[in-house]
């Protein structure tokens, strides 16, 4: 069974996470959207919330599975019989990044492959930072979040 984690705070999860999962289907039998806790960070929702969103954008899909977990991502995808990482990539400095991360993952757990998917250009420009800033300044923000969370957000105007 080929099974994958895509980990990240998704604080909130953006269309741009929900193409990637979506990009990523067809190759994996599994895929665990993993959120990450950081006690030490200060998130703009809740664990409950980011996990009720996420299991609504991939309601339709079996293979999408849902869990939070604190510490290395390689580790958790040990105790979750995965092989693979995906990341998603906007541009050069994404990748920049992402390849030095996953390059350390290589080193800690040889056995975990990270797999890199390149987001549609429409969406090169969403990020959840960008969506929180937009909330903090009360604009919309239907075109970057899906609809659950844009929904969630104008019932609490």
């Amino acid at each position: 069974m080929k099974k994958a984690v895509f980990s990240g705070s998704f604080d909130p999860i953006t269309k741009g996470h929900e193409y990637i999962v979506r990009q990523a289907l067809p190759l994996f039998d599994e895929i665990i959207v993993a959120i990450g806790v950081n006690i030490m960070k200060k998130n703009t929702f809740t664990l409950e919330q980011r996990l009720e969103w996420i299991r609504d954008v991939f309601s339709d899909c079996p293979n999408v599975k849902v869990k939070h977990y604190e510490g290395l991502t390689v580790d958790f995808c040990k105790d979750n019989s995965a092989s693979f990482i995906i990341r998603g990539l906007r541009g050069a400095t994404d990748l920049e990044y992402e390849s030095t991360i996953a390059e350390a993952n290589k080193k800690i757990n040889d056995e975990i492959e990270t797999v890199f998917f390149l987001t549609d250009p429409s969406l090169r420009c969403v990020s959840s930072t960008v969506v929180r800033d937009l909330i903090k300044h009360n604009h919309p923000i239907d075109e970057f979040v899906p609809k659950v969370v844009a929904d969630n957000y104008k019932q609490q105007l």
